[in-house]
């Protein structure tokens, strides 16, 4: 990973399942700056039961429908491995890298050896889904996964079956093996190298008041990776505040209007908001800097100009003693010597002559 924040803008199914609106939000993710932009890849009979019921925000888009099963609004926000192609043009036009989150074993096939991707996200739903992350580490891919809904224990699970994946041993994958790879040292090293964990409050939108920016520092701490934040808030104020607390990755939803009909539009960023998130977080980075607190080149001319000097307060001759009531502090504009100096110089002679205001030089 680079040293500057990567910023993924998460498309996700804000396409409604239209290839051309999935276009059109590459393009705009590509010219607000992202790194990424990424998309879901599942196939829903894999995905859900024929009546799965949706989430509370899942029926906020389409209240009154007769059909509130996850299936179907799945199945009409899917799309065909032949959309892909298109995708990955258009992505190649624009400049921006191509990611997608697969939702099952076919869809992983599919990403990792027909697309070719060399990095998966995860998401946090499937944080438990362990046959998945087994098997995707397995395939030797870059992974990034979310951490909602998750506890320190259910995170450290999911990161052994990642860690057993990536060992590629002949030994059948279960619960103990997890926890020997997850223990062993090239298991350790394996994660260190090839996975991220996004801290993620998964709630759409997020409830401010539930995001705990700070469990960043918990996820780090635990588990020694890189750490980011997907977000699922309203505005950009807190995917910014978490790269200021060390957020190496940002997701983000983003719509091309909020007002459209789906599940996710409301949670997203419009265009323009994309583009100011963006910009505010490279404007972070610039601003956060170096650890070392030294004089900036900017601050060298200011420093001559505000900086406090000392002074002649009325004219003194060669000999005086230098005194309080003789000798000030004030801004000059001028070489002399700083006012933290001026307790060493009081009770001090005066080795010239000064006129009112005339720098002391001694």
């Amino acid at each position: 990973m680079s040293k500057s924040t990567i910023i993924i803008a998460e498309a996700g199914v804000n396409h409604n399942g239209d290839v051309r609106l999935a276009e059109k939000l590459i393009e705009v993710a590509a010219n607000s700056g992202v790194d990424y932009v990424k998309f879901q890849t599942y196939k829903t009979e894999l995905l859900a039961t024929n009546n799965a019921q949706k989430a509370t925000y899942q029926q906020e888009f389409n209240k009154g429908a007769d059909d509130n099963t996850q299936f179907t609004m799945l199945k009409n926000l899917e799309l065909s491995p032949n959309d892909y192609p298109k995708l990955l043009k258009c992505c190649a036009k624009h400049q921006v890298q191509f990611l997608s989150t697969p939702f099952d074993l076919e869809s992983l096939d599919f990403l990792v050896n027909v697309i070719k991707l060399e990095v998966i996200k995860i998401g946090s739903g499937d944080l438990t889904n362990l046959p998945l992350l087994y098997q995707a580490a397995r395939t030797g891919v870059k992974i990034i996964i979310s951490t909602g809904m998750a506890t320190l224990m259910d995170i450290e699970i999911a990161l052994g079956a990642l860690a057993a994946g990536y060992l590629n041993g002949t030994e059948p994958p279960s619960l103990a093996l997890f926890s020997e790879a997850y223990l062993s040292e090239k298991g350790q090293e394996l994660l260190e190298s090839e996975v991220s964990v996004l801290h993620c409050t998964t709630e759409y939108p997020a409830p401010f008041d539930e995001v705990n920016l700070r469990a960043m520092d918990t996820l780090k701490c635990a588990f020694n990776l890189t750490v980011g934040f997907s977000d699922h808030t309203p505005g950009i104020a807190i995917p910014v505040a978490a790269v200021a607390l060390g957020a190496q990755i940002i997701e983000k939803h983003f719509t091309l209007d909020k007002s459209m009909s789906g599940p996710d539009h409301k949670a997203s960023l419009e265009p323009d908001e994309l583009n100011e998130m963006v910009k505010s977080i490279r404007e972070v980075e610039l601003a956060l800097g170096s650890t070392k607190k030294l004089v900036t080149r900017s601050e060298l001319a200011n420093k001559k100009v505000a900086r406090r000097i000392l002074v002649a307060n009325k004219i003194i001759k060669k000999g005086d003693i230098l005194s309080e009531d003789n000798v000030s502090v004030k801004r000059s504009g001028k070489p002399g010597i700083q006012a933290q100096y001026y307790y060493e110089y009081i009770g001090g002679i005066a080795n010239n002559n000064y006129q009112l205001d005339e720098p002391i030089k001694q």
